[in-house]
């Protein structure tokens, strides 16, 4: 098996609800380790970055508006197969359609609202880690 690094970000409508230790238990029993952590606001101009390949999308707009309205967490999560063990723990895009025991069955309000983003391949994680943090705040 590989050992990855994936970027998790718990979104504003989670650490508005405090609920940053509550995903870390749950990413931790799933047997990923937090390598780097921290609480942020991010800048719209990084939002749009960050969310860029969503431009032509109609959500784009209110994606950017909602990721900068309160402070984020993101994180360097490191495991075996990390991206797809981290996927799986924070379960459907879509509360109502995610498994019991994931993290947005647990705690997302609804599709927009789902409390925790999570890169989709190892490519994408290295870019997303490398536009949310230095090497040096990477300990693992």
């Amino acid at each position: 098996m590989a050992i990855e690094r994936t970027l998790s970000i718990i979104k504003p409508d989670a650490t508005a609800r405090n609920l940053t230790g509550a995903i870390n238990v749950l990413i931790e029993r799933a047997g990923l380790r937090i390598v780097a952590q921290k609480r942020v606001r991010w800048s719209k101009p990084l939002a749009e970055k960050f969310y860029e390949v969503h431009k032509a999308r109609p959500f784009y707009g209110d994606l950017v508006a909602f990721m900068t309205s309160g402070p984020i967490v993101v994180q360097v999560l490191e495991g075996e197969n990390a991206v797809k063990a981290y996927r799986d723990v924070m379960g459907a895009t879509d509360p109502a359609k995610a498994a019991a025991g994931t993290i947005r069955k647990a705690f997302a309000e609804n599709i927009e609202r789902n409390s925790v983003h999570g890169s989709d391949s190892v490519e994408n994680a290295a870019t997303e880690i490398a536009l949310n943090f230095r090497p040096d705040e990477i300990v693992g």
